[in-house]
């Protein structure tokens, strides 16, 4: 009988986890709509919610205004300038994780338990070309002037000077066109790389579900919400 009880240990913590996700997902936050600016008439500006299996990233036009607001990113090597450049692409996510698995055939342990458990974090950015829609991966929003500068101040302020500096994390880069930086906050699995993209997208005027811990359950309340 003594096996019985670690067994209903563990069911109530995977129905509590499954709980959690569902509830997250479909209990809207903020739990009221905010007033919306009219969008037929004022200003609007595009971005992209990209996802994949575990990650989200966000991507942002590139412009003069975004190459105002990111000049280091040009500074470490970027080919913003470069002219088929059309999006910055912007992803939060633990440390060794992130920068040890650029595909899952290079998967390793210690990435793997930092991940589940806690991690320092680090930006990803990368500069993409035109993005092919419509695409199953993709969702397009249309935001006013002020959730936009909310949105890129939030980004901003997701970058951890070294130095004083905003530099790229030296020999982390996946390609010729990304580059990985120190970030403010702690990684873990109940903080992760999909509630980072949840949060910038409130701050952008968006509803999100009160907790997005995976790309199905953001993307989920995204078209329910907004």
């Amino acid at each position: 009988m003594s096996w019985r009880r670690p067994l209903r240990w563990l069911a109530a913590v995977v129905f509590a986890a499954a709980f959690a996700v569902v509830a997250g997902t479909f209990v809207p936050r903020p739990l009221w709509p905010a007033a919306k600016a009219d969008t037929a008439t004022g200003e609007t500006h595009r971005i992209l919610v990209l996802a994949n299996p575990i990650h989200t990233d966000i991507a942002i036009p590139i412009n003069a205004e975004t190459l105002a607001r990111f000049p280091f990113l040009g500074e470490n090597g970027m080919p913003v300038a470069h002219p088929d450049a059309r999006w910055l692409v912007f992803g939060w996510g633990g440390r060794a994780f992130y920068i040890e698995t650029p595909a899952w055939s290079e998967l390793k342990p210690v990435p793997l338990f930092k991940g589940l458990t806690l991690d320092r974090s680090v930006i990803h950015a990368d500069v993409a070309g035109g993005i092919i829609e419509p695409a199953d991966h993709i969702v397009s929003f249309e935001i006013g002037t002020e959730g936009y500068q909310r949105l890129l101040s939030f980004i901003e302020a997701s970058f951890a000077p070294v130095d004083g500096r905003i530099k790229a994390i030296p020999d982390t880069a996946y390609g010729e066109n990304d580059r990985f930086f120190e970030a403010n906050g702690w990684f873990s699995a109940v903080r992760g790389c999909n509630t980072w993209t949840a949060k910038a997208l409130r701050e952008a005027g968006l509803r999100t579900g009160w907790w997005n811990p995976l790309p199905v359950s953001l993307s989920a309340s995204l078209k329910l919400y907004n």
